[in-house]
Parts: structure tokens; C-alpha cells; sequence
């Protein structure tokens, strides 16, 4: 046993400050957000490592892992038996979501009554059969009533564990929420939930949104933000560690620790944006050609107005024929996850050899399972339709139209589930949010096909795999690219409060892991037809410049 005060992190792992505090709590339930390459999933073993080899959790109790992957579950468990060793790893139970909850309808069956009654031998699958086949989005809401309507089922679990871990909470659904408050809350428990940031811009502290500002509120948890981005090259993580500095002084770490010579900040002055737009223009042309650096690992970030700050770098990149994605043109619908899933369902049925949006539809159909024959069977499950889509598609010939995609697409929407879809977006939880994107998905492609148009081709064209993201600061949260462009880093660009102007910069110098150029342009001509304040004579913004030098 080793006394709290003297744990630290196994295999001399170097944890940054935020982190340590995390790792070491044993008085509160958290709420640590992080971006990308922040170490999340170190974080929870470390922690476990911690709780186990200091007894703050207590022989037999054990620890309750939650993840939304089954590829996640098992990478934890296997990250804390690396810290901690077999046998204090054997009290961690590492499920899924609906692995969690076929555990509770398991051992207390026999509290469904009723029309949910089931029987021993039950199996899972479509369509439900009373007593003998329950469908798998009916998992959570069953466990959920089994700890509503008993005490000795919620007191077992209870009593059961000490600790509860939740990864990717983010993406926690309103029923799966409800799944954990009614098994913990009002309870000693300790829950550490952690993170992405997509849902906000970082820099402020207790900044939650969505499900972890109800969680923080139920379980009175102390919120921490996770800063470093280990994905980031030294000299970008400098520029970084300079900045949280002054966001979160007790945040930042010592620059001993971020020594290294790797990575690039470069600040680029023009005379005005046509000269940024043109040597940019060249400078991207040279990523890709010369470094074979791929056109989707390239962003360009503007804070607002981008239709007016890239409008002539668009005309240039166009103009050469780089290929590249303005993410304001789709109407926010390339942020919407649900149009993202129906484009590559559509990609993959209507062509074989696109490996990139297989692997990004095979990430969320398979996201959740129960254990590996489980898994196994929804894999082969959903190969099976997929194969009789393209089979029936094929045979269709040239009249492989959107209808008939469309028709496909929705028996797809329909097999997937109401409950799965919602799980992609807290957005589409309620009301009818989910229905417009899908209809706005169709009617855009439908857009862009015209009358005679390449369904193929104007697929690739909606999703852009490989091309240039120009985009603003706020769409980019959670993403990272290996080069990024800041355009107008400027006092006339950046002129919102400071903490948040502040904020909003950090993240975009964060996005990027071996390269970060910001422009500046002593001119900006006045968009055509804009007449709002528009200051064409313009000023450096001399604090995020000189973050640079650190």
C-alpha cells in the first residue's frame, strides 16, 4: 500500500499539472474536458493506478469503467494492468455502455415483469419477441427501470463500486445519463467523467456545456481542463504552454519539460490579402507537391467572417485546382454527424474501394457491443447489408440514382436505430432536429447532382476527404491537422473580450501538431457590398504574436 501523498504516476509518466490533481483526487467526482492527444485515457489509468495502490479504493470494492467503443474498453483495461499489474487491474470492470447494462438485466432478470419479462435463455436481435428477443436499443432503458424499481438491485451495484470511470462523456445520451444517475446519485461514489472540448471553447474555468455541466451540478464535481496536446511537436507545445500561462497559471508546466527543437511557428506579413492570398496559394501548393503532405492535414482558420477573410485564397486554391472544403458553404451540415454517416453509408454501397469512409462508418456502427462474439455478430450483421445494398445497386446498373440510394439509406436509418442516432449528437435527442439534417442531406446532394450529374463524384464532393479545410476557429474545435494557417491575426480581427478572444486563439494554435503559420496583412480592401465596419488599415495583434517567441 502506498500513502496518497507519495503516489506518482507509474512508469515515470510525466503528467501535467490539471492532470496530477485529477489522478490524485479522492474527495470529488470530476469533470475533466481535453482536446485532442491531451492523454485522457492515461489519465484514467493513472488514476486507477493511483486509487488501487493507495487503497483510497477499498479492498473488494472495485472501480466501474464506462466507454463507448468496445476497442475503448478494452484499451483501458489493457492500459491499467500496464500500470498497475494483473492483479489490481482484475478489480477494474471495463464495459460499454449496453455491455453494463446487459449486466444488470442478467443478474436481476427476474425484477421485469410484465411485457418486459424475459426469459432465461433471452437473446438479443430484430424485431423484439416477447419473453425470448429484446432489441438492442431497449438495453439501457431496461436497466435503467431495473434500478428504478429496486432497491436491492441499486444498492448492489452500490456497494459493488467505489469508483465509476466515463470516457467520451460528451457523446453520453440523455437515457445513458439517466442509466448512471439513477445507479449513483445521492451516493459516496466518486465518478470522473472525461471529455473532448468539441462542445466549447476552452480557457475559462467550470466552462461546461451540455451533459457535463448537468453532470457537474448533480454530483457536485470539480471541473478541470486538460491543456497540453502531446500530439503537438515541442515548439508548438511552447507557444501553447505560454498561453496557459496567463489562461490557467496553475495549468501550465515548467518549458524544461517542453524541450525540443520539433515543430514550426512561422508569423507571415503581407502588404495586403491579396499578397497573403497568393503566396499562401503557393506555400499550400508546396505542402502537398513537394512535401507530400495530404490536402486534408492542411486547415485554414479564420474567427468570423470567413466568406470575406478567405475569399480570395478560395479564388487562388480554386484557381489551381486544390482541392479544398469551405465548411461554411454547407451549411453547417459537414458538422452534422448525422450527415456525415448517411454520406459514407452512401460512399461505401455505391463504391467499394473508398477505405476512409468505411472505416469512418464501421467507427460508428460499431461503437458499442457486448462482448467479442457480440461484437462479432453486429460486424458480420452489418457486412451482410451492406454487400445486399451494393449487390442491388449494382444490379440497377446506370439507375443508380440518389432515389434509389435514398432508399437504401433509409432502411439503413431504420436498422440503425432512433437510439443510436441520437447517441451521434445531443442535438437530435429531442424534437426534430435529426429528421431536417437528414432531409438537408438529401435535398444537398441533390443540390449538387443537378440533372445529370455523377452521384459518385458529387459524394466525394460533399464529404472532401482529401482537401484543404477553410473553416473557423469555433468549427474547429476537436479537430488537428499537421500544418494550419491563422489568417489575420490582427486587432481588427480578434476584437471580442479578451478572455474569450483569448480563448478562441488558444484553440486554433492547438489544432495544429508540426506546423503553425499566422498571417498578418497591413491592408484588408473592403469586401464588395459589405457595409457594416470594415477597417481596412490594419494592426498585428502584438499579445498572440508574441506568444510565438516563447
Amino acid at each position: 500500500m502506498i500513502k496518497p501523498e507519495s503516489w506518482q504516476p507509474s512508469d515515470g509518466i510525466k503528467l501535467e499539472p490539471n492532470a496530477l490533481l485529477a489522478a490524485r483526487e479522492i474527495d470529488r467526482s470530476l469533470a475533466v474536458t481535453a482536446g485532442p492527444g491531451a492523454g485522457k485515457t492515461e489519465l484514467l489509468a493513472q488514476h486507477a493506478d493511483f486509487l488501487l495502490h493507495s487503497g483510497a479504493c477499498r479492498y473488494p470494492q472495485r472501480i466501474l469503467a464506462i466507454s463507448f467503443k468496445v476497442d475503448a474498453s478494452r484499451n483501458l483495461k489493457d492500459r491499467v494492468r500496464q500500470r498497475c499489474g494483473f492483479d489490481l487491474a482484475s478489480r477494474l470492470d471495463s464495459h460499454t455502455f449496453h455491455a453494463f447494462a446487459k449486466r444488470l438485466i442478467d443478474h436481476f432478470r427476474l425484477i421485469l415483469t410484465g411485457k418486459d419479462a424475459l426469459d432465461a435463455d433471452y437473446t438479443i436481435g430484430k424485431p423484439g419477441v416477447p419473453r425470448r428477443q429484446i432489441e438492442f436499443d431497449n438495453m439501457v432503458p431496461l436497466a435503467v427501470q431495473i434500478l428504478k424499481s429496486s432497491d436491492i438491485a441499486r444498492n448492489a451495484v452500490r456497494q459493488t463500486y467505489s469508483h465509476v470511470f466515463l470516457d467520451e462523456f460528451q457523446d453520453c445520451t440523455a437515457e445513458q445519463y439517466r442509466l448512471i444517475r439513477e445507479a449513483f446519485f445521492g451516493t459516496a461514489v466518486q465518478l470522473t467523467a472525461v471529455g473532448d472540448t468539441k462542445q466549447r471553447i476552452m480557457g475559462w474555468a467550470g466552462a461546461l456545456e451540455g451533459v457535463f455541466q448537468t453532470f457537474a451540478a448533480d454530483f457536485d464535481a470539480r471541473p478541470l481542463n486538460l491543456y497540453q496536446n502531446f500530439r503537438s511537436q515541442p515548439r508548438l507545445r511552447r507557444m501553447q504552454n505560454a498561453m496557459i500561462k496567463v489562461m490557467d497559471p496553475a495549468a501550465a508546466v515548467p518549458n524544461a519539460e517542453l524541450a525540443g527543437s520539433g515543430g514550426s511557428v512561422e508569423v507571415l506579413k503581407f502588404e495586403d490579402s491579396q499578397q497573403e492570398a497568393e503566396e499562401l496559394t503557393d506555400m499550400i501548393q508546396g505542402w502537398i507537391d513537394d512535401e507530400g503532405v495530404a490536402a486534408s492535414e492542411i486547415a485554414v482558420l479564420v474567427s468570423r467572417q470567413l466568406e470575406f477573410y478567405a475569399d480570395r485564397l478560395m479564388a487562388g486554391l480554386s484557381e489551381r485546382g486544390i482541392p479544398f472544403r469551405n465548411e461554411q458553404s454547407l451549411q453547417d451540415l459537414s458538422a452534422e454527424p448525422a450527415a456525415r454517416l448517411i454520406v459514407d453509408f452512401l460512399i461505401v454501397v455505391a463504391d467499394d474501394c473508398k477505405p476512409d469512409a468505411y472505416g469512418r462508418l464501421m467507427d460508428v456502427l460499431l461503437v458499442t457491443g457486448i462482448d467479442e462474439d457480440t461484437a462479432y455478430e453486429q460486424r458480420a450483421r452489418w457486412h451482410r447489408f451492406i454487400d445486399s445494398a451494393r449487390a442491388q445497386v449494382r444490379q440497377g446498373g446506370q439507375s443508380a440514382t440518389l432515389a434509389v440510394l435514398q432508399k437504401f439509406a433509409g432502411k439503413f436509418l431504420e436498422l440503425l436505430g432512433r437510439e443510436a442516432l441520437a447517441a451521434l449528437s445531443a442535438d437530435y435527442e429531442h424534437g426534430a432536429r435529426l429528421e431536417e439534417v437528414v432531409a438537408q442531406t438529401y435535398a444537398h446532394i441533390a443540390k449538387l447532382l443537378g440533372p445529370e450529374g455523377d452521384i459518385l463524384k458529387v459524394l466525394g464532393r460533399f464529404s472532401e476527404d482529401n482537401a484543404v479545410r477553410i473553416m473557423t476557429i469555433h468549427k474547429s474545435k476537436g479537430l488537428e491537422f499537421d500544418s494550419v494557417v491563422v489568417l489575420g491575426v490582427e486587432k481588427q480581427t480578434f476584437w471580442g473580450k479578451a478572455d474569450e478572444e483569448r480563448s478562441a486563439f488558444f484553440v486554433a494554435i492547438s489544432r495544429a501538431k508540426r506546423r503553425l503559420c499566422l498571417t498578418v496583412a497591413d491592408r484588408r480592401e473592403r469586401p464588395e457590398g459589405f457595409n457594416q465596419r470594415w477597417d481596412e488599415r490594419r494592426d498585428p495583434h502584438q499579445e498572440f504574436l508574441k506568444y510565438r517567441t516563447a
